[in-house]
């Protein structure tokens, strides 16, 4: 693949990228950054929104605006760089627990997971945030017992839900009933050796854990595989269907855009990565765009 850098200024851990249809505009968040951040790819003009706390994951709102999760809770932003509005505080130790990956469903929920950062046990969870048609914020617990909640996805049919626990190298997958938002029949969708011991960065023997995801047209699921420098695309029976080599060691999670969904972005990282990569790859940290044959969904929007 022929990737390129869409963007210069790297993210300390960049993660959850949308495209925007109607303003043709590339979103992502730098978690540690405590930044929204935006990219014309086409001018390369970044635009910059500092957060109070650290941002896990955003989804576009149908009436406009965002829909952040940010550390301590889940908040509406009408507009870029208006006030915040706190939709529903989550009850977690904001000490050790954040929201990390997540987006808003075919229906117009908001799904996001947590993180425990301790990593010490298995106590994320996958919540839901219904807001749709007005009604008061409601939230459901969807699924638990991971450590580092990433991968989520939904199938074009809107039958099945992806969920991954990063630390166990595991992704999941239920069988979905979209209107009753209930999942029942969790499978594992695909398991990855775990990183050996003594491995570190540079050394072959190691393919990397699953991070963020997004699901092709065809139902294709392509996951970005963290110390793996790649994103594999999985079919919708877990087998490897390609490799994609990445520019960074970390990649972090991909999605389409472009007018035809035929981009491939992904974001990546650099915070806490090894003097001795940084110096192989200055580039970790920024987004990369490459083309490929099979379109992507289009991003689900937030219904509120």
């Amino acid at each position: 693949m022929n990737w390129h850098a869409v963007t210069q200024e790297p993210s300390a851990l960049g993660e959850s990228p949308f495209w925007h249809p109607q303003e043709r505009l590339l979103y992502w968040v730098d978690i540690p950054g405590r930044k929204i951040l935006r990219a014309n790819p086409v001018t390369g003009a970044v635009q910059s929104w500092e957060m109070p706390l650290e941002p896990g994951c955003i989804a576009p709102a149908a009436s406009g605006g965002l829909v952040v999760a940010l550390r301590d809770g889940i908040y509406r932003a009408q507009e870029w760089g208006v006030g915040l509005r706190l939709l529903h505080r989550i009850d977690h130790d904001v000490l050790t627990t954040r929201f990390n990956d997540g987006k808003a469903d075919p229906l117009g929920r908001f799904w996001a997971g947590t993180m425990y950062e301790p990593r010490t046990a298995a106590v994320a969870e996958l919540l839901a945030l219904d807001c749709r048609d007005g009604r008061t914020p409601q939230v459901q617990r969807m699924a638990g017992g991971a450590t580092i909640a990433n991968g989520l996805a939904w199938s074009p049919d809107r039958r099945q839900v992806y969920w991954a626990d990063t630390l166990q190298h595991t992704i999941w997958v239920w069988d979905w009933d979209a209107d009753a938002n209930t999942m029942h029949g969790e499978r594992v969708f695909r398991q990855f050796p775990p990183k050996p011991v003594g491995w570190h960065s540079g050394m072959d023997g190691y393919g990397g854990r699953p991070d963020g995801a997004a699901v092709d047209c065809e139902g294709n699921y392509y996951v970005a595989m963290f110390e793996g420098q790649r994103v594999l695309k999985l079919a919708p029976d877990g087998d490897i269907l390609a490799e994609i080599e990445t520019p960074v060691v970390c990649p972090t999670m991909p999605c389409f855009g472009g007018d035809d969904l035929k981009t491939l972005y992904i974001t990546s990282a650099r915070h806490n990565r090894p003097a001795q990569e940084l110096m192989q790859m200055p580039e970790s940290g920024c987004v990369f765009a490459c083309r490929v044959d099979v379109p992507g969904l289009p991003v689900n929007l937030f219904r509120d």
